[in-house]
């Protein structure tokens, strides 16, 4: 690829975007319905470079809502911030969307790791098989009744 590629040049700037939202968004902003640890997960640019979605988590899930309103309420005080922070002739409109891919993920290895308890707390069916033809295969004792 060549450095005039424009994909390249997206991929730049998304890298640059990610780090000035994300230090715009550590060091606080003075909207108190922005709670919980808030991460950047990712950032997609149009092929214009005139929009930018930004794709964030919250944690705890209970400030989502909340948090998601005061971060769209805010976008134009960040798009500010962040273009003082880097030099750019256009600075793309910023769009923050809720990403649910890691609730997802979450959701996915709490299930596995249910399943897998489940399946150390129940006999193996092989065993419980043996045990059941090991007792037909033992000849029957005088004090038995068939």
């Amino acid at each position: 690829m060549s450095p005039r590629d424009p994909n390249m040049r997206q991929k730049r700037l998304g890298a640059v975007l990610q780090r000035a939202i994300e230090q715009t968004l550590a060091r606080g902003l003075a909207d108190p319905r922005i709670r919980g640890l808030v991460s950047i997960t990712g950032i997609e640019l149009s092929q214009d470079l005139k929009l930018c979605t930004v794709q964030v988590s919250v944690y705890p899930q209970e400030h989502e809502a909340l948090t998601m309103h005061g971060l769209r309420d805010a976008t134009s005080h960040i798009r500010r911030k962040v273009m003082k922070q880097i030099h750019i002739r256009e600075m793309p409109h910023l769009v923050f969307t809720l990403d649910e891919g890691l609730k997802r993920q979450a959701e996915v290895m709490a299930l596995i790791a249910k399943a897998r308890a489940e399946y150390k707390d129940e006999p193996a069916p092989e065993a419980q098989s043996d045990s059941q033809s090991d007792q037909s295969d033992q000849p029957a004792q005088e004090g038995d009744t068939p």
